[in-house]
């Protein structure tokens, strides 16, 4: 048998005792699966020589060592983060110690089981185990300084925990276990949502908590909603209690947890007074602006950036749900000399002041594309800061005061029709399946063009310069933007034109929007419009001059369906 890495003799009292071991190296004497609602939890007997616990589990994200079997019976790991957890007041205050990350020191192949280590419950339960007394850091006392608690009933029990030190970290609650206190911190909160159908109406506003451990979504409705909102503020830490879990709607959230909150009548939230030790602050993946136009449609990004321009509010009408919806675009730069429009919602858009252009940092803004050029817009999880108090955001302000962002060129939501990136050269007989998955494919080709159509190859859009919606002609000089909820007395030209294009193993019908068909046609979309409109003959002549000539194409392939 190899030397084995001595373990860390009697160290599981003390850890269950709550104090702080760093590193312990302890043996796994065997491992249980324990199925739950849509959920799966590794429960595992450890070891430290001379004491074996069963009150251990694994964190949910360490489950792949179990299933790839790297945690047999008789393996030796490394503990390199744990927290433990009162799971229940009764029986002197039962903890569970839940490892969080590990490492692997000796396989349990390579391995037998070491000393004869006894059960600590038997040991509690016969006598008293004589361990040192944690130290100072050890100990999570939450003096109050002042009762600044939002119940819907009696906040004693809450206190009384909270002065005891007995609250649970996020990671180990379960709809299974109902008697818990969380202290975690508000990384993002959204506007008040409403909602009406055939079971009735109602409002709700969510928002994502943090501790050490991980994160959770918690959502209020109705009389929650009212009484919470105002009350929840982004970056705060709260004492939260009485909340009913769920199994996570992952369609809604990408938080790394399998269950969610839902408030409730019992709900009890209380702002934490003192230092809010052990839990972390909001972390910003900023990502300068010139590298959105590289990212992902959809993805969420961190950005931070000067507000050079400010659009008009503007408020229209769903078509399918007959709800008002308010917005407002703003365009962002920062140093990398890019630029971005990021659209806001709601009660942002309306109270928005850009007068003094102010610095914004956004985080989990999510990425939108259209014709090639990238957006940001916020949305459920996004977190919007004005001149917030960071070192980027100062750097910003003196770049931008000092003359920066004068000379801007490159917008990343500049809408050219082009394709991001690079794409694969194919043919259009290798392209022939391309675009049936549920992402759009991407390609370049060399091809001819064959045929172009002059018929239909404009429409009337919005004048506003971010809007190119095709407006509604209310023959009396006017025209309407539904989008916009505005009537205009003119309208620009937007050229959608249809084209057939091949190469030596196939041909394709292909559609070209405004900007990519005014580089190739040599005209601006307002003098065709006109020319279509006042001289047809003459538009058949612009279109047909580009009749079989060669271009490199990148064309983007997706397939879908409408109607059946």
């Amino acid at each position: 048998m190899p030397d084995i890495t001595p373990l860390s003799k009697g160290v599981i009292p003390r850890i269950m005792e709550g104090e702080e071991i760093e590193a312990p190296i302890l043996q796994i004497l065997g491992v249980k699966r324990i199925m739950t609602a849509e959920n799966e939890r590794i429960r595992i007997l450890i070891s430290d020589g001379q004491y074996f616990n069963s009150y251990a589990m694994l964190s949910t994200h360490l489950n792949p060592l179990y299933e790839s079997q790297q945690l047999k019976e008789n393996t030796v790991i490394r503990v390199d983060k744990y927290i433990t957890s009162i799971v229940s007041k009764n029986d002197s205050g039962r903890r569970v110690f839940i490892i969080m990350g590990l490492t692997v020191l000796h396989p349990g192949d390579q391995v037998q089981k070491i000393g004869e280590p006894v059960n600590l419950s038997d040991q509690v339960s016969q006598k008293p185990i004589s361990v040192p007394a944690p130290s100072a850091s050890s100990i999570k006392s939450n003096p109050v300084k002042e009762n600044r608690s939002f119940p819907n009933g009696s906040n004693a029990n809450l206190d009384q925990s909270i002065n005891s030190g007995l609250t649970n970290p996020i990671a180990s609650l379960s709809p299974y276990h109902n008697k818990w206190i969380i202290k975690a911190r508000v990384t993002a909160k959204s506007a008040i949502r409403t909602w009406s159908n055939a079971k009735g109406e109602g409002k709700l506003f969510s928002m994502d908590l943090m501790d050490e451990s991980g994160e959770i979504r918690a959502t209020a409705f109705r009389d929650q909603c009212d009484k919470f909102y105002n009350i929840i503020q982004v970056d705060q830490v709260y004492y939260i209690s009485k909340c009913q879990l769920k199994p996570a709607n992952k369609q809604f959230s990408t938080l790394k947890n399998d269950f969610e909150m839902t408030f409730t009548n019992e709900t009890v939230i209380q702002l934490c007074e003192e230092q809010a030790s052990g839990i972390p602050e909001i972390k910003y993946d900023l990502v300068p602006i010139s590298q959105v136009a590289n990212m992902e449609p959809k993805a969420a990004v961190d950005v931070v950036g000067v507000c050079r321009e400010v659009g008009e509010l503007q408020i229209f009408t769903s078509r399918t749900t007959n709800k008002e919806f308010k917005k407002r675009d703003l365009v962002l730069i920062d140093t990398s000399d890019a630029a971005v429009t990021l659209t806001i919602w709601g009660d942002d858009a309306v109270n928005f002041d850009g007068q003094v252009q102010p610095v914004i940092l956004v985080k989990g803004a999510r990425i939108n594309e259209f014709n090639g050029g990238k957006s940001l817009s916020l949305g459920n999880g996004s977190n919007m800061k004005i001149n917030p108090d960071i070192p980027e955001g100062y750097k910003l302000r003196g770049w931008f005061d000092n003359g920066g962002g004068e000379n801007i060129k490159n917008s990343v939501s500049a809408r050219t029709g082009a394709i991001s990136g690079s794409a694969e050269w194919r043919t259009f007989q290798e392209a022939r399946n391309l675009g049936t998955g549920d992402k759009p494919d991407y390609f370049q080709t060399k091809a001819v063009v064959y045929l172009i159509k002059s018929q239909n190859a404009f429409y009337k859009a919005c004048p506003q310069p971010e809007c190119n919606k095709k407006v509604i002609d209310e023959n009396n000089g006017h025209y309407r933007c539904e989008k916009c909820n505005q009537a205009f007395p003119n309208f620009k030209f937007r050229l959608l034109v249809n084209m057939n294009i091949g190469d030596w193993t196939s041909n394709r019908w292909v559609t070209v929007f405004s900007d990519l068909a005014e580089q190739l046609l040599g005209r601006s979309a307002q003098e065709i419009g006109e020319i279509i409109e006042n001289n047809p003959i003459e538009a058949e002549e612009i279109f047909a001059s580009i009749n079989f000539h060669s271009y490199i194409f990148k064309l983007r392939s997706k397939v879908e369906t409408f109607g059946n």
